[in-house]
């Protein structure tokens, strides 16, 4: 999982990072997510092949949730998650943050009005209503 020991300077792409550390399914998506401008590298927008090293700190947006942790290790392969996780330290503050966010909108959707069934046309329009207000 680790890089070589004999390679103190070792570093990897940020799309093939970020699809190793599961943080997408699939190295297309990280590298669109990279190409999108929602990953950044010490403070500077990332491109696919910016290369990501040890004591690196990345931010990511990632389904409108804030990511920011620091790379510990280089992983040479898309390992079980536990692995994958050894791999950085994530920011307490953004874990947090990033609680808030999920709590908040588990509230919105409860408060959401429900329907029983699907929706007709004047249910569709008093829904349409009550999201305006």
């Amino acid at each position: 999982m680790k890089a070589p020991p004999n390679y103190p300077d070792a570093s990897l792409r940020i799309d093939r990072w970020l699809f190793y550390c599961r943080f997408f399914k699939t190295r297309v998506r990280s590298t669109a997510a990279v190409v999108g401008g929602h990953v950044k590298i010490n403070d500077e927008r990332a491109t696919p092949g910016s290369r990501v090293k040890r004591g690196d700190n990345i931010d990511l947006v990632r389904e409108q949730l804030r990511y920011s942790f620091e790379v510990l290790e280089i992983p040479s392969r898309r390992g079980p998650a536990a692995e994958a996780r050894a791999c950085y330290v994530e920011d307490e503050s953004a874990v947090r943050e990033r609680e808030q966010q999920m709590a908040s909108l588990k509230r919105d959707r409860l408060l959401t009005p429900r329907t029983v069934g699907r929706p007709d046309k004047h249910t569709r329009r008093k829904l349409r209503e009550h999201n305006r207000k």
